[in-house]
């Protein structure tokens, strides 16, 4: 299976969650650039990223949003989503870390999410999750900010 069937399934998802913004005005202020980046580790143990043209089974790749304001203008309190694609597992490294998550697409909650099982909260497990949400606070005009999540291909 290849990233480029991951990567329809998720920019779809992202553009419709881009348009979900919940200020009006930056729906049509920000900018999205979607990313997916094979990590990979080299022989002396630095960490690299690679575009991620196929992934095999158990490979770590990572999928990274730069949302940029267009306007002269700050924005503020903007929620954007990304969606983790059906055949990759979310690996519990977010940036910034401040996202929150979702098994529904509805209910979003801090990290790690729970859930009563015989009456014991429990951790659900990262394989349920559907997606992560970040607030941005405070967008300033002609800046950028960078969310992004890491998966490995399931």
């Amino acid at each position: 299976m290849t990233i480029k069937y991951s990567l329809k399934r998720i920019i779809l998802p992202a553009i419709v969650a881009l348009a979900m913004l919940s200020n009006a005005q930056a729906a049509e202020a920000l900018k999205m650039e979607l990313q997916a980046n094979k990590i990979t580790k080299t022989a002396d143990g630095k960490v690299s990223y690679i575009a991620a043209s196929n992934a095999q089974k158990g490979e770590t790749v990572q999928y990274r949003a730069t949302y940029t304001n267009t306007i002269d203008t700050p924005i503020s309190d903007v929620s954007v989503t990304l969606p983790i694609p059906a055949n990759m597992v979310f690996t519990g490294e977010a940036k910034p870390n401040s996202a929150q998550a979702t098994i529904d697409g509805k209910n979003y909650a801090d990290m790690p999410l729970m859930r009563k099982v015989d009456g014991k909260l429990v951790k659900i497990p990262l394989s349920e999750y559907k997606a992560l949400r970040w607030n941005i606070k405070w967008l300033p005009a002609s800046k950028s900010a960078d969310v992004s999540l890491n998966t490995t291909v399931n």
